[in-house]
């Protein structure tokens, strides 16, 4: 459509003519209300940027027990992954807080085997009845995953197997 064409067109529906994709041949232009056009872009960069880091959390006990420190691991992997920072929490319950050692161990030994993925922000710190540690990812070419889920056609195969016994 030539350009005095679309001005009318636009003009003649009380609308504006805005030019789209200006490096496209020809430019790519639509008859929108100005206002309307300049808030969608707004609301649009708004929801990019909301799409940032996120804090997601990993809680740990000092007893834990090794298939569900790795699938602990495996989440944390994921959030690191997406890209999103990780708190890992150890809490401590009871008599569990005379032998804070443990519990400090545990955490440096999350904090070793998330190494591949992830820096430390804050380091391990007691506070009150917990040890808290702050995980950032790392640029995405330098990630290494350790712990990955087992494929898909194994876990059906296992809860299969399971499900006869």
């Amino acid at each position: 459509m030539k350009l005095s064409d679309a001005l009318r067109e636009a003009q003649g529906r009380g609308l504006d003519l805005v030019e789209v994709a200006p490096t496209a041949n020809p430019p790519v232009c639509k008859i929108v209300s100005l206002g309307k056009f300049r808030y969608d872009l707004s609301k649009h960069d708004k929801d990019k940027k909301a799409g940032g880091a996120k804090l997601k959390e990993i809680k740990f006990r000092v007893n834990i027990d090794e298939h569900d420190y790795l699938t602990k691991v495996r989440h944390g992997e994921e959030f690191l992954e997406r890209g999103n920072k990780v708190r890992v929490q150890l809490q401590f319950r009871g008599r569990e807080m005379a032998h804070q050692e443990f519990g400090m161990q545990l955490v440096e030994k999350v904090r070793d085997d998330l190494s591949g993925m992830s820096q430390v922000e804050m380091e391990p710190k007691i506070t009150g009845r917990n040890i808290t540690m702050t995980l950032t990812p790392l640029p995405a070419n330098r990630r290494k995953r350790r712990f990955l889920p087992p494929p898909k056609e194994e876990a059906a195969a296992d809860s299969q197997n399971g499900s006869k016994s």
